[in-house]
């Protein structure tokens, strides 16, 4: 294993508890700890975001150049992700089986709309 993709590795699990257990402190009610889920869950994404930086900069790769086919990316893997996750809870928190099939499966259209808008087709 490369010295790059280790320290990825270590990194990105860090970010990923750390905002893994903010979401659960923020949306578990009975924890009674919102804000400090929220704290916990910024400093996730902190981590997450420094992991790509540090992984990049070890790899010795160009920065990510915003243009509009990046944000576009972004955009569609956020839309996909919160559709799967809604169409989740649908069907296992509110019993709304076919609604929530529904809209879980639109969200998996769309992330796996990702490939080729990212990979391309050949």
């Amino acid at each position: 294993m490369k010295k790059s993709n280790f320290v990825a590795m270590i990194l990105g699990t860090i970010g990923i508890v750390f905002f893994a257990l903010g979401m659960c402190m923020a949306l578990i009610e009975e924890w009674g700890m919102f804000h400090q889920g929220i704290v916990s869950g910024v400093i996730g994404l902190v981590i997450l975001l420094i992991t790509l930086i540090v992984w990049r900069r070890m790899e010795g790769k160009e920065p990510i150049k915003l243009s509009g086919k990046t944000v576009g990316t972004v955009v569609l893997a956020i839309f996909g992700a919160l559709l799967l996750g809604s169409g989740m809870s649908l069907c296992m928190v509110f019993g709304k089986l076919i609604l929530g099939v529904v809209i879980g499966l639109v969200g998996i259209v769309a992330l796996l709309m990702l490939i080729p808008l990212t990979k391309g087709l050949k």
